[in-house]
């Protein structure tokens, strides 16, 4: 089994899409409800060492996520982002991954910061449960990226 994003697999409880070469994931770690991370199954360390059909799948499983999370979560908007190397904030400088983290107009998002503190009110498992009917139903109608 392939591990990766600390010790996870494609097969962890806490994926909530799969395609080919890339699935979804929530973040164990979450900045606020419903933080996904778009990983790619090969181990990689950036955009540059992807083949043409991981980021094709990468960039179509981004916009699926961006879809469930408007979907299940309602945010006022998104933060879409990928840390690449140590420096840039890459917890897993070694493996390329995208982060999703819903935004709300006043959310306490900031506590990280400041405080060392996340304020997530929901269970991961809720999340999984709350995101991967919308997944499904996107793939169902031909929303591509499996």
């Amino acid at each position: 089994m392939h591990l990766l994003c600390g010790g996870r697999s494609p097969d962890d409880p806490l994926v909530v899409a799969r395609g080919r070469h890339v699935f979804v994931i929530l973040n164990r770690y979450p900045y606020n409800n419903g933080h996904l991370m778009v990983v790619p199954r090969r181990h990689v360390a950036t955009l540059a060492a992807t083949t043409a059909d991981e980021r094709l799948e990468i960039v179509e499983l981004v916009r699926r996520a961006e879809m469930a999370l408007t979907d299940a979560y309602r945010p006022d908007g998104l933060n879409v982002g990928i840390n690449l190397g140590r420096p840039a904030g890459a917890g897993i400088a070694d493996h390329l991954h995208v982060h999703l983290v819903p935004r709300w107009n006043g959310d306490t998002n900031f506590m990280t910061v400041v405080g060392e503190v996340r304020v997530v009110p929901e269970a991961l498992e809720a999340a999984a449960t709350r995101l991967k009917p919308v997944f499904e139903r996107l793939a169902n109608q031909g929303v591509t990226g499996e």
